[in-house]
């Protein structure tokens, strides 16, 4: 099994993985060790750095009974010009599996096709899968499930957007996106959440916010938009959780956000701090949710 984007789980696998994370989450938390990947090595390929991706999959394979291996690009022969299908069969004769962070999916898309292992998708370009997993199992946990909850999302139309329509839509919520004019998710991807939920993309952050029960953003400048950084600023200016906007959602509204955070940017700190209970649960489930992606890809059964 691979985990290269989440439109290729079903339903099903998204709560089974999901279960699973709930699971070991408690046994960590109750002292019960789970060496399900033990004697299992994972080789972490990153483009982009990260700490939150870094960590918790090596904790989570430290945890798991196996082993993490840190790839840094400009260590790899992929970095100086080897083709990726043999870095990925050349790899696939050392390792158990291999999770990339990196810019294009194809590339993810490429080791999964001409390798022979596992592989998981860190984050690219174009989608999150991991980070959006984490972010089902907070809501869950705080909102008892998903049915009849409405997920809003405020930035900009970015990897995370493409992957909470996805997760949103797959697990039965409604999901709203507010981004500025050209600034919108794939636009595939959003054709086939009208196709299969409630959906709706408008640049009226308030009327996007209107009854939402998870509010969610993510920084207006990700990693390799550093150049537009400003630029972005005068563009997103009007796209942020605040309490304008935390007064038309639901009176007990989650936040989250997939950090780090630019407070006064994207979310002011005053609705950050209300909410940073959930938001560090999400990050912390980032752990047990990736650790579940790890045994469903990397274990024997």
């Amino acid at each position: 099994m691979h985990l290269l984007k989440l439109m290729d789980l079903s339903s099903k696998q998204i709560n089974e993985i999901l279960n699973l994370a709930d699971q070991l989450k408690f046994e960590k938390k109750n002292g019960i060790e789970h060496h399900l990947l033990k004697g299992k090595t994972l080789g972490m390929i990153f483009s982009k750095s990260s700490t939150r991706t870094r960590v918790s999959f090596e904790v989570g394979m430290y945890d798991l009974g196996g082993s993490a291996l840190f790839l840094s690009s400009r260590d790899l022969q992929i970095g100086r010009g080897e083709p990726v299908q043999d870095t990925a069969r050349v790899l696939s004769r050392y390792l158990d599996g291999i999770m990339i962070r990196t810019f294009a999916q194809q590339e993810v898309e490429d080791l999964a096709k001409y390798g022979s292992i596992p592989i998981i998708n860190g984050l690219t370009d174009y989608c999150h899968p991991c980070q959006v997993l984490a972010d089902l199992m907070t809501i869950r946990e705080y909102k008892g499930g998903f049915a009849g909850n409405k997920l809003c999302y405020i930035g900009d139309g970015n990897n995370m957007t493409n992957s909470l329509i996805v997760g949103g839509i797959k697990t039965g919520m409604e999901v709203s996106v507010a981004c500025p004019k050209g600034y919108e998710p794939d636009e595939k991807l959003m054709q086939w959440a009208s196709a299969n939920g409630k959906f709706t993309c408008t640049d009226d952050v308030l009327k996007a916010a209107e009854g939402a029960d998870v509010l969610y953003t993510d920084v207006w400048a990700s990693m390799g938009q550093e150049a537009e950084a400003e630029e972005r600023k005068k563009i997103f200016k009007n796209y942020q959780i605040n309490a304008n906007v935390m007064s038309v959602a639901n009176e007990k509204a989650m936040v989250l956000h997939c950090l780090p955070a630019h407070r006064e940017e994207e979310i002011t700190a005053e609705v950050f701090e209300a909410h940073a209970n959930e938001i560090f649960d999400e990050a912390e489930n980032r752990l047990h949710a990736q650790k579940a992606v790890l045994v469903k890809c990397l274990g024997n059964s």
